[in-house]
Order: structure tokens, then sequence, then C-alpha cells
């Protein structure tokens, strides 16, 4: 029996990808281990993932499992252009910030970027790269990334998704979301997934599962066929196949067959917003010096700046976060969904007491 290495009590507000596994998702890997099922999809669990996507974005999706979020957005945005291509993306969005070059370098993929301080593009913004079609000395604009909820904790609605993909469309350009916290925006904005997705245009997404529950569980979901093409290659191209698909498959059975994905995404809003409140209320009765935001909390990130070296010191007393612009004293505090009210109540407790003692 391996050791438990690690404290248990222990609980971050880096990422929310520092929390567990939930238990129903064990419970669904557990269940799909008994006896043998043909390899690299070809098992029931895997088939079965079809319909449980057909049943959130309708009939005629394709779901391909994979393994990382970075994994799903550069195979499936390779999928979607020819060797020429470019996407336009926010400059804030993990596929520019934070894949380590990945689309550009293992997909081959020319990012153009635009500001965009709420981390949201607009048909405005994307008009800023969209040009130069016909060009053969520039990299062509054919695909344009959106990320649901932001980089920034920001969530796009409904209709300014319609708005970007029919701006895309009429220039034709296909849109791309990167859905790693796809349930947190269902869960911020009180809708079902298909309705900021398929219905709002949106052409190939990844499914984010990790962030939410699953243990290295997430999917790239062809919702218009027209726009993909080769992903049965692609995926095994850039190693994302799964030999024993069948456990994927069922993390994400476990996650959005029942309401787990709702729930789990509902809490983590939830805290951020018990965090955000609280600290708000601080700030009005003037507890708090030094203490500000900078973007709505609109999901499970709360994203604020704080006094010089009030950061460290915080961290220095065992709240573990990160920075997110040490320039300015920005910091990003994420909520999980096995984040308690005890834990945002003893966070808000060191925060008051530092900036407080300062």
């Amino acid at each position: 029996m391996t050791d438990q290495l690690h404290d248990t009590t222990f609980r971050g507000f880096a990422s929310d990808n520092y929390s567990g596994v939930h238990p129903e998702v064990l419970e669904a890997i557990a269940v799909a281990n008994g006896g043998h099922q043909v390899a690299y999809g070809e098992d029931h669990y895997t088939e079965r993932l079809q319909q449980v996507f057909a049943q959130h974005f309708g009939e005629g999706v394709e779901a391909f499992p994979v393994f990382n979020g970075t994994g799903a957005n550069v195979t499936g945005l390779q999928s979607m252009l020819p060797r020429w291509g470019a996407v336009i993306s926010a400059k804030t969005a993990h596929i520019n910030s934070d894949e380590g070059g990945a689309p550009e370098r293992v997909a081959g993929i020319k990012l153009l970027t635009v500001e965009a301080p709420d981390g949201k593009l607009t048909p405005e913004l994307i008009d800023r790269e969209a040009w130069g079609w016909g060009d053969e000395h520039r990299a062509q604009p054919l695909v344009v990334s959106i990320t649901q909820t932001t980089e920034l904790g920001t969530a796009y609605t409904a209709d300014e998704i319609r708005a970007i993909a029919d701006h895309a469309h009429e220039r034709g350009m296909r849109l791309h979301l990167d859905g790693a916290r796809l349930a947190n925006a269902a869960a911020s904005l009180g809708q079902p997934l298909r309705a900021f997705t398929r219905d709002a245009g949106v052409d190939v997404l990844s499914f984010g599962g990790t962030k939410n529950g699953c243990l290295g569980a997430e999917a790239i979901v062809v919702l218009d066929p027209e726009a993909s093409d080769g992903l049965k290659y692609l995926r095994k191209l850039n190693m994302q196949l799964a030999s024993k698909m069948r456990f994927v498959s069922a993390q994400l059975i476990a996650l959005l067959e029942g309401d787990l994905w709702l729930r789990s995404a509902s809490h983590a809003n939830a805290m951020a917003r018990r965090l955000r409140d609280a600290l708000d209320a601080g700030i009005a009765a003037g507890e708090l010096p030094g203490l500000g935001f900078t973007q709505e909390t609109q999901s499970n990130g709360v994203f604020a700046s704080l006094p010089a070296g009030a950061a460290d010191r915080l961290r220095d007393r065992g709240f573990k976060f990160y920075d997110w612009d040490a320039s300015r004293g920005e910091v990003r505090w994420m909520c999980s969904f096995d984040t308690s009210e005890a834990d945002i109540d003893a966070f808000v407790a060191g925060i008051r007491e530092e900036l407080q003692g300062a």
C-alpha cells in the first residue's frame, strides 16, 4: 500500500487543478475497471460517452476524449486549419499565454492576438487581426478562438458568443471555444451547455473535466462536422490517444450523465462569490486597506490587487495562490469543487489580519 505523502487538510487557492478527484468520479473509474475492454476507444464507455455528449449538445456531435486541455486545444485547432491558417485570440488566452508555445510549435499554427482587458473578444477586437485574406505574405486568419470562462474569470453571454460566431462566419472563419471551465460558465449563466455553444454558433470546443473533478479527462467536441477534419489521425499524432480510453470516458460520463458537472461548478462559483462578498464588505467598512479588485467575479476565480509585499506575506502564512501580474500587485484566487465555507472564512480572516497589521 502506498503511503500518503501529503497533508489532506491543505487547501490552496492557486488553481482548481490543485483539487483532488471527485469521489463519484473515482467510483466510476473503479466500476470501469473490471474485466477487459477493446482498447483505443472501441469500448462500451466511449460509445456511451457519445450519447451523453449528444444529450448536452444535440445529435450529430462527436466527442474525442483526450488527456489534457492543451492537447484538446492544439489538436482541435489543428483539425480546423490548413497549414497556412492562423487563429485570432485574446492575448490572455490559454493557447497564447499558458501552453508553452504548443499551438505554434506542435500544431504549426500562427496565433494573432489582441488585447482584451476583460479577457473577452468582440467583433471589433477580432477585426484588428481579421484581414489580409489572399495575401501570400500573411498567415490567413481562418479561426477565432475564445475561452469560456475566460482566463480572467469573466463569462461570455450567449448573445456575445452569437455575435462573434456570426461575425467570424460572415468572413469565412470558424469559431473554436476553449471550455476548460465550461461548466463554471453554465453555472454562472444559468443556462444549459448547448445554449452558449452549439446554438450560439460555436463549431468546435474543448470540454474541460479536470478542473471540475476529473482525473486527467478532457474532450474535443465537434459541433459542426464541416469545421473539422482528420481528428481520428491528429489525436494519435499529437499523443492524445488513450489506449485504455474507457477510464477517460468513464470519468466524463460520471461528470455529465447526471448533474455532477453542474453541482461541482456551482459550488466552486459560490465559494468564489463568498470570498468576493466578504472582502467587498471589508473594503466598504474601511477594514482592508490597499485591497482592490481587477475583474468582475463571474465564475470560480477572484482577481484582486494587494499592497506591495502582502501577497508574499500571505503565502508565508500558508495560503497558496499565484501572482497574476506582479508588476501591479494583481493576484488570482481560484476555488474548486471541494473548497469549503470554512476554507473561505479562514482565508478572509488571514487577509484581514495581514492588511490590518500592515
